[in-house]
């Protein structure tokens, strides 16, 4: 018998080459600014509640290792991180200090609104890749195993920012003064921060 078929590989188009640099620098920023709101919000936060204190370390590392991630991939992949870094930064670390200086509600808010968002980020981030499997295998193209492992990459990370989600919930989120309006200007935010990072 002859040597195995190679697999076929249908190469990235503009625009999937473009998907992909754009959804790494978006999710690498987004890690950053998560980051950075914990350690903001951890000093106040735990100081009022010393019993949050495990909470917020074990968010704050996943965080970081998603952090830690999304810098590989985008140091693999030469793509370019956002050129508005320092601003995210300073953003980020503003809205984690003074969400916890409001008061524990008002800083689970803010993960519960920023998870909500990032959650359903990833989402749409994993349905896009899918659909372009999908396509590709109806052609008769085999998806290779380094997309195959960023799709589970951005699953196991979506997974643990909606497990944040659930744990602000749990520590009364929901009872934020006034919910509605500290939510929807942090998910509001959330969405400008990803638009202007996927282009810029």
């Amino acid at each position: 018998s002859g040597p195995a078929p190679q697999p076929k590989r249908k190469p990235l188009t503009k625009e999937q080459r473009e998907f992909l640099s754009s959804a790494l620098r978006v999710n690498q920023a987004g890690e950053l600014a998560a980051t950075l709101i914990y350690t903001a919000q951890t000093p106040p936060l735990v100081n009022a509640h010393p019993h949050l204190r495990p909470l917020m370390a074990h968010m704050y590392d996943q965080e970081e290792g998603h952090f830690n991630t999304f810098n590989s991939l985008i140091a693999k992949h030469r793509v370019r991180p956002t050129a508005l870094y320092p601003v995210w930064s300073v953003l980020a670390t503003g809205l984690g200090w003074s969400t916890a200086v409001m008061g524990r509600e008002a800083a689970m808010a803010c993960t519960e609104a920023v998870e909500t968002e990032i959650g359903g980020h990833y989402n749409n981030q994993i349905r896009t890749m899918l659909e372009m499997f999908e396509q590709w295998e109806a052609e008769g193209y085999e998806v290779g195993e380094e997309l195959q492992q960023l799709v589970q990459t951005l699953r196991r990370i979506r997974d643990e920012e909606l497990e944040h989600l659930d744990h602000a919930v749990d520590n009364d989120a929901k009872k934020a003064e006034p919910h509605w309006l500290l939510t929807g200007a942090i998910r509001l935010g959330c969405r400008g921060a990803i638009w202007v990072s996927e282009r810029v």
